[in-house]
């Protein structure tokens, strides 16, 4: 052992060393001791030691003689020391007993009956056991010895002295008590004691009767516990025979079930405090037992327990109520507990120690239950803080009532300092719930702690640190027993609010610390709080069964009461019912309004600790949405938090530490919260009239640009701020809102879907938002610059995105230009020499706009710099970069049409007033007022904006020479500004979007050098498929609005070509060519991309919108074809606007919808909008000839002599298809053909060429100035002879046609004057004017030679004709999809026109070929189809000229299928009669206009097919027809009146109606035979040419 006294070496050397050290260590220990005994310090020492020397003896270590020999020395040292030694060796004889060695037996043995006669054989028998005694001889016989012993302790202790009764005399007894009554407090008790021992002498009395008396006597007189206590300490000099008295006399009341007087317990409790009786002496003599009282206190808590489990089910027996009413039978059976009312009695003396450990060695909380023991210790407490409450708490000129002191010397002392309460909180901790017995004692304690409070919260140094010992007891005590006591106490407050006047000193997150203890752990720990957290679940049940809007009054009031005393058992059932049924939010909301400011904030914890609930779920199911009860509970958050003032910071501060987390789900809470309480609405369902009112002023936002009209949000907006600016929130959220966003997309795995992802990051996105722009309205400078970091620190050190550090800064930069500009417009007005005229003053006030940004924006110019690489600056200006991210919307464009339309709503709700009999005056009065006030503002606030806009512009003017440098490439240029500008901000909110295009627009006004305005549009309508694929849902939302925005500008352009040349022809932006001299002018024409180009890049910009959108829709990727239906459905007033990418479209979305149909509802709700939708626009697209010039198609004869030129022969001619036109030779197939990507691509008029945006070379694409007639590349020019002809022939047949037209139009006017009137005869310029006409009633009358056609052809014929018309389109939608799929299919096509081309080209029929142009490009007619039928039945390569036969019968075939398309024309527009009914806006001049476009389109159509020899029989057939026509001229007219009255009848009567349709049809099905019959001879005609095509082939 390392710490043993005798070692092993001690042993080895004993004889030398080792004895004489033991020996010297023992006489240390016994130096100091007296003659009365050993010290307990020194006799521990000593005892140790001897009992190691033994054992070494025991194990042979030291020989037995050596071992008496030192044991020898030991007993002559002191004489104290033998009765150790007999308690050592007493314990190794326990010891070797137990080991059941016996070797080391035998050697005790021995040993210790050598040393028997050193100890002594008395101390022996007193120590050891008698097997022991006997075995070493010190007893004879064990069995004698121990009868012996039990008599002599039987005599001595248990047998009681018998004293002569016969010899007392009762009058001694009288005596005695006549002595104890007769005594008075300050009698001598010594006096006392002196006759009362001659009365017993006199009368030979029993002491323990006297004893008994003397009890007696003090239990009547307890005042005079002075003089008993002194006369039973002089008495009886033994307490423990006192104590057996008192536990005699407590046994008795007991066994004969008698109530205990309480006189007793006070005698008990006197003697006690004075030390005559010990606790532990007199408890065991106490009823009833202990294990009584624990039985007892569990019974009551099961049957708590049972009762609230009742309570919360239906019990349909009654053997449940019965066992119930056995269990309180049992419990409120009446018990005489002798030990709570020594506890009580001890109370009431103030003798806390004792009283303390009584309650202590009870089980907990069944002491202080007892009433008795609650009262009493309510009245110890009040005594004990009396005089500080007087001094600090109490109010003053209030009169409380006496309380008394304490005047037992024993007593605790009342504290006489604040610093002093600790031990008297920490008397009243006891109490628990039981404190609400004594309601005045609550209030004096929560007076004093806010006292307390307020002193620990002043700036006196000296008391903060004193009082952290009485703080923390007070927080303990409001735990405890505050909280837990206002639950006992029923519809009170007044104390409710009284405890909230304490509570709220506290911080938050102590208050809802103690919240969480009240309501999770008190509750469960007393019986009492059991049965009244019962009742009020029960009360709370009941009460939201029957709330509805009704009654929201009456029930309020209820909820009111019932959250007095239990709120949080009342908010937890209440928030547990809005979590399931979120129509209960509004009901709930307004019933809240009788809550004390205490119940308030239990409910803001109780919303925190619903929403921390780790066991709910915060997805759905599929995980691809938020959970129902967390969009309730935020719901419920924004609108309790607005309407009630409820502090924020504790849900605000949960909200950064769930974000700290890397959790955003809660943010819907903050959104939620903003949204109500400020009126800031973010969403992306906002109507453009809203976006453009966010342009505006602040009161204009408010009034127009959000779907919520929050009233009222002053004061809520400002609790807001002071809840955000506490603890300096508002920049942590924005910070880690902005962190949280950049990190989803990277935190979140493969196995989290793609669906919740973007949720959460819109979320993120747009709470950063909302907030950001609630810091911005309700923050001034000095605040907004003390709490926001700088712009490099955000993004360098707190790693947020440009996009995000500049919009927290974007508000700050403007108010710091704003004050600047407000400070030198201060010094102007000082200046009194400044006098200048109004104008001078604008000047003025623009040039120190400009002085004001010159002295703001330098310093943010070079922090930016530090935020991008230096090849970024070479392109593009820090300061044009800063500028681009520090304005706004508000800063480019006045929304005055918002302001208009805001100020005629409140023009209107003027009116509305007028006209309101009911209301009152003085309330119409006040209305009308407000209204008017608001539109005054509004008119203000319009005004400051456009003058704030003129000086901005100013600015942007003197500043954009230096945003482009000369040496950079205008197409790194436009890479670097979309790349770091335009991209990121587009995509950031709807308004921003907006603002990229205005932006842009806005440089390109400014004839910004070095930017090129075309080019920046091309990149952007390039391929948008990877930028739409990393979209969220409200991201393809917002960069589908900036697609809009652009696209609107690039079609106003596009459809007016005055508009064109006023802002693109002079413009830098639009120049095509860069020289190397004047590089910045741009008067030069032929550097300037004239308006005809223009259009064909816009129709390649819709053809690239439309290739990208289709390979996003047949991606099958779940958000692709999502952003994509969201982005059409934005772009759709602008794209798609060429039929046939309309129709390409529409087939795409068609799919989507059948194939998502029972996959993904959403995908398929978008399809099926966006379809409606693009149905809508159809009357609205233009044929691709319509929305662009196309170029001249190359005729046979043109062809021939192109091939004779070039010595080609035919088959070479086959081979040579890039060089020549094709059937759908559009902008579309110019790109593929030539292989560039330039915004002049398909361009054929001009020539122009364009180069690749990745090579470096300045030049953008140069027009050529050749007067080239329009054709394709490959064809070559025809003769001027050929050329004047040609122009001939076209004028005399232009002026032809112009005179058929007008008799046209003269007809029209009789018919029109004759049918209907106020028709208007303007023109509309405008291409899209034309398509929308279609669906209008005028298109009835149309010519009456196309009707003398449509008599000839007959009726019959118009089922067939629609069915071939379907086909025709079928056709041609096909045609584009293969345009837009591939190359090869393209290619392929290409490969099969070219065949084409070569077999008619060697045709001796030219019509043919140059009919077959007559279609637009990209479509493909019934005709064209059979022509390319016919032309690819034949073999290839082969040519020649076609028989006459053959070709008279393709001529018929021809002229049967004009007229076929003449009447389709005609079906086309009767169909459109019913629609147009409802489009009545249009004049009846645009629809003539319309038609004698569409009459000219057919003639020179005509004129084309007139030049081939066989059109000369197809016009000697068209003029027999014209003859015919014209002789049943006016019998056909008079025909069409009585139908259009037919028309007219059958519109009222409908049964006659359904009956002509049926003959109709029956007519129509008659006419289908005739017209099968013309196709069958139509295809022989076929069959016959294609024969003789194959057998000439062979020949050659």
């Amino acid at each position: 052992m390392a710490n043993s006294v005798v070692s092993l070496d001690h042993c080895k050397t004993w004889d030398k060393s080792g004895k004489n050290e033991f020996i010297k260590l023992c006489r240390s220990h016994v130096a100091g001791a007296g003659d009365n005994g050993l010290p307990i310090e020194h006799a521990a020492g000593l005892r140790d030691a001897v009992y190691e020397l033994t054992w070494h003896c025991l194990r042979e270590n030291i020989k037995l003689e050596q071992t008496l020999q030192s044991v020898g020395v030991l007993t002559d040292m002191h004489p104290g020391i033998p009765s150790l030694l007999a308690d050592t060796l007493s314990v190794i004889d326990t010891e070797t007993t137990c080991q059941d060695n016996e070797s080391v037996r035998e050697i005790f043995l021995a040993l210790l009956s050598e040393s028997k006669e050193l100890i002594g054989e008395g101390l022996l028998k007193e120590r050891l056991d008698y097997e022991t005694m006997e075995a070493v001889k010190v007893i004879t016989n064990k069995l004698a010895f121990s009868q012996k012993y039990v008599r002599l302790k039987t005599k001595l202790f248990y047998k009681q002295q018998k004293f002569n009764l016969l010899r007392e005399e009762s009058e001694g007894y009288a005596k005695v008590v006549t002595e104890l009554m007769q005594t008075k407090n300050d009698s001598s008790s010594t006096m006392a004691l002196e006759g009362i021992k001659s009365l017993i002498g006199c009368f030979d009395l029993d002491p323990n009767r006297v004893l008994d008396i003397i009890l007696e006597a003090f239990e009547c007189s307890p005042h005079l516990d002075k003089f008993f206590v002194s006369l039973l300490e002089s008495y009886m000099y033994e307490p423990i025979t006192l104590c057996h008295m008192l536990g005699f006399k407590f046994q008795f009341y007991k066994e004969e079930d008698i109530a205990t007087p309480e006189s007793l317990y006070r005698v008990a409790a006197l003697l006690m405090q004075h030390g005559l009786l010990q606790l532990d002496n007199l408890y065991a003599h106490l009823a009833p037992d202990d294990s009584e009282i624990l039985q007892k206190a569990k019974l009551e808590m099961r049957a708590a327990r049972t009762y609230a489990r009742n309570m919360s089910m239906v019990i349909l027996s009654d053997k449940g109520a019965d066992k119930e009413d056995e269990d309180k039978d049992k419990i409120e059976k009446p018990v005489d507990n002798q030990k709570l009312g020594l506890c009580e009695a001890l109370l009431n003396l103030g003798d806390w120690d004792h009283a303390k450990q009584v309650i202590d060695r009870l089980p907990s909380n069944s002491a202080v239950s007892n009433p008795q023991i609650a009262k009493a210790l309510c009245i110890l407490v009040s005594k004990l803080i009396d005089p500080l409450y007087r001094r600090y708490g109490q109010p003053s000129g209030a009169k409380p009532r006496r309380v008394g002191s304490l005047t037992s010397p024993f007593a605790l002392k009342p504290p006489t300092r604040i610093s002093e309460l600790g031990p008297v909180f920490q008397v009243g901790c006891v109490l628990g719930p039981y404190a609400s017995l004594d309601q005045v004692l609550l209030w004096k304690l929560i007076r004093l702690g806010k006292y307390i409070m307020k002193e620990k919260n002043s700036t006196k140094g000296g008391i903060r640190t004193d009082l952290e010992d009485v703080y923390r007891r007070l927080l303990s005590l409001c735990e405890m027993v505050l909280l837990p006591s206002l639950s006992m106490i029923e519809n009170n407050a007044c104390i409710s609010e009284a405890m909230w006047t304490l509570i709220k000193t506290f911080p938050y997150h102590i208050r809802y610390s103690l919240y969480g203890r009240w309501k999770n752990r008190m509750y469960n720990q007393y019986a009492p709080l059991i049965r009244m957290k019962a009742n009020a679940l029960d009360k709370s049940k009941y009460i939201m069964k029957r709330l509805t809007k009704e009654n929201v009054k009456q029930m309020g009031r209820q909820i009111g009461k019932l959250s007095h005393a239990n709120p949080g058992v009342l908010f937890d059932y209440l928030l547990s019912q809005i979590q399931k049924y979120d129509n209960f939010i509004l009901p709930v909301v307004d019933s809240l309004k009788y809550l004390t400011s205490l119940s308030y904030d239990v409910m803001a914890y109780c919303v925190i600790e619903a929403l921390a609930n780790p066991e709910k779920e915060r997805m759905k199911h599929d995980d691809t949405e938020l959970s129902m009860w967390l969009q309730s509970l935020a719901s419920f958050c924004g609108a309790v938090f607005r309407k009630y003032n409820i502090e924020l910071t504790g849900l605000l501060q949960y909200v950064a530490n769930q974000l700290k987390a890397g959790k955003s789900y809660d943010l819907l809470i903050m959104r939620e919260i903003i949204q109500k309480m400020s009126g800031i609405e973010v969403t992306e369902l906002m109507t453009a009239d809203q976006l453009e009112a966010l342009a505006g002023g602040e009161l204009l936002r408010a009034e127009g640009g959000y779907f919520s009209q929050v009233r009222n949000t002053k004061k809520s907006s400002q609790r807001l701020k002071e809840a955000l600016l506490e603890d300096n929130l508002a920049v942590s959220l924005c910070m880690l809102m902005s962190q949280e966003r950049f990190n989803i997309v990277f935190k979140h795995g493969t196995e989290t879907h793609l669906k919740l992802v973007g949720k959460l990051y819109d979320q993120c996105q747009d709470t950063l938002v909302q907030l950001g722009g609630f810091l911005a309205n309700l923050l001034n400078t000095d605040d907004y610059a003390k709490h926001l970091p700088a712009l490099d620190i955000l993004v360098l050190e707190y790693q947020l995105t440009a996009d995000s550090a500049f919009f927290l800064h974007r508000p700050m930069c403007s108010h710091a230009i704003m004050s600047k500009y407000d400070e030198l417009r201060k010094q102007d007005k000082l200046d009194k020499s400044s006098k200048s005229s109004s104008s001078g003053s604008s000047q003025q006030k623009t040039q120190r706009y400009v002085e004001a940004v010159e002295a703001v924006i330098p310093p943010i110019v070079e922090r930016v710099k530090a935020l991008q690489s230096p090849k970024v600056w070479d392109e593009i200006s820090p300061q044009f970069y800063v500028t681009f991210w520090t304005l706004s919307m508000y800063d480019l464009k006045v929304p005055s049409n918002s302001y208009t339309k805001e100020i005629a709503k409140l023009d209107a709700s003027v009116a509305a007033l007028e006209d309101n009999k009911e209301m009152v005056s003085a309330k119409k009065r006040k209305e009308k007022e407000r209204f008017n006030a608001i539109k005054d503002k509004l008119k203000d606030e319009e005004k400051k904006q456009q003058e704030h806009c003129s000086r901005v512009e100013a600015r942007l003017k003197q500043e954009c020479n230096a945003w482009f440098t000369q040496r950079s490439t205008k197409n790194e240029t436009i890479t670097q500004f979309l790349q770091h500008c335009i991209f990121p901000r587009c995509c950031f909110t709807a308004s921003d979007a907006l603002y990229c295009a205005k932006f842009v627009l806005t440089v390109h006004q400014l004839k910004t050098p070095n930017f090129s305005t075309l080019l920046c549009y091309d990149r952007v309508f390039q391929d948008i498929t990877y930028t739409v694929a990393s979209c969220t849902e409200n991201e393809a939302s917002r960069y589908g609005r900036f697609l809009c925005a652009m696209l609107e500008t690039v079609i106003r352009w596009h459809g007016d070509k005055a508009i064109y040349e006023k802002e693109c022809s002079n413009y830098p932006g639009f120049v095509t060519v860069v020289r190397a001299t004047g590089a910045g002018d741009s008067s030069n024409k032929a550097d300037q991309l004239d308006y005809e180009n223009f259009r064909h890049v816009c129709h390649k910009w819709q053809y690239k919108l439309t290739k990208a959108l289709v390979a996003c829709l047949e991606s099958k990727e779940y958000t692709q074809i999502r952003n994509t239906l969201i982005l059409l459905t934005k772009i759709l007033p602008y794209f798609p606007l060429v039929q046939n990418l309309g129709n390409v479209l529409e087939k795409r979305v068609d799919k989507i919808r059948a194939d998502e149909k029972d996959k993904r509802p959403d995908i398929y709700a978008l399809a099926m909008g966006y379809s409606g939708q693009l149905k809508s626009r159809k009357p609205h697209m233009l044929p691709e000839d319509k929305f662009h010039q196309k170029e001249a198609k190359p005729t046979a004869s043109t062809l021939q002599l192109g091939q004779q030129q070039n010595g080609t022969s035919n088959s070479a001619a086959s081979k040579k298809p890039a060089g020549t036109a094709t059937a759908n030779n559009s902008a579309t197939a110019a790109v593929k053909e030539n292989g560039t990507t330039g915004v002049e691509e398909g361009s054929k008029t001009n020539a122009t060429k364009e180069r690749d945006p990745s090579t470096p070379d300045k030049t953008i694409g140069k027009t050529s100035t050749s007067s080239s007639t329009k054709r394709s590349s490959g064809s070559p020019a025809p003769s001027k002879k050929e050329s004047k002809s040609d122009g001939k022939e076209r004028s005399s047949k232009e002026e032809k046609a112009s005179k058929d037209e007008k008799k046209e139009e003269s007809k029209k006017e009789k018919s029109s004057k004759e049918g209907k009137s106020h028709k208007s005869h303007h023109k509309d310029k405008d291409v899209k004017g034309h398509k929308e006409d279609k669906g209008h009633k005028g298109e009835e009358k149309l010519s009456k030679g196309e009707k003398v056609k449509d008599h000839k052809l007959g009726k019959g014929h118009r089922k067939e004709e629609k069915e071939s018309h379907k086909r025709a389109n079928t056709k041609e939608d096909e045609k584009v999809d293969t345009m837009i799929q591939g190359e090869s299919e393209i290619k392929g096509h290409k490969d099969r026109m070219a065949r084409s081309w070569s077999v008619a080209s060697n045709s001796s029929q030219d019509s043919t070929a140059s009919s077959s142009w007559k279609a637009s490009p990209g479509t493909e007619t019934d005709r064209d189809h059979k022509r390319r039928k016919v032309e690819h039945s034949s073999s290839d390569g082969a040519s020649g000229e076609v028989k006459d036969g053959s070709s008279k019968s393709r001529s018929k075939s021809r002229e049967r299928i004009t007229v076929e398309k003449d009447r389709e024309r005609d079906e086309r527009s009767r169909s459109m009669e019913k629609k147009g009914e409802k489009k009545r806006d249009h004049s009846e001049g645009d629809r003539d206009s319309m038609e004698v476009k569409r009459r000219k389109e057919d003639e020179s159509s005509s004129r084309r097919s007139s030049k081939s020899p066989s059109s000369k029989e197809e016009k000697k057939s068209k003029s027999s027809k014209s003859s015919g026509d014209a002789v049943n001229g006016e019998r056909l007219s008079k025909k069409e009146k009585r139908e259009e009255r037919k028309e007219k009848k059958e519109a009222k009567e409908e049964a006659k109606k359904e009956s002509r349709e049926e003959r109709r049809e029956s007519r129509e099905e008659g006419r289908e035979a005739k017209e099968k019959k013309a196709k069958r001879e139509s295809k022989e005609d076929g069959r016959d040419e294609d024969r003789h095509h194959s057998r000439k082939q062979r020949s050659r």
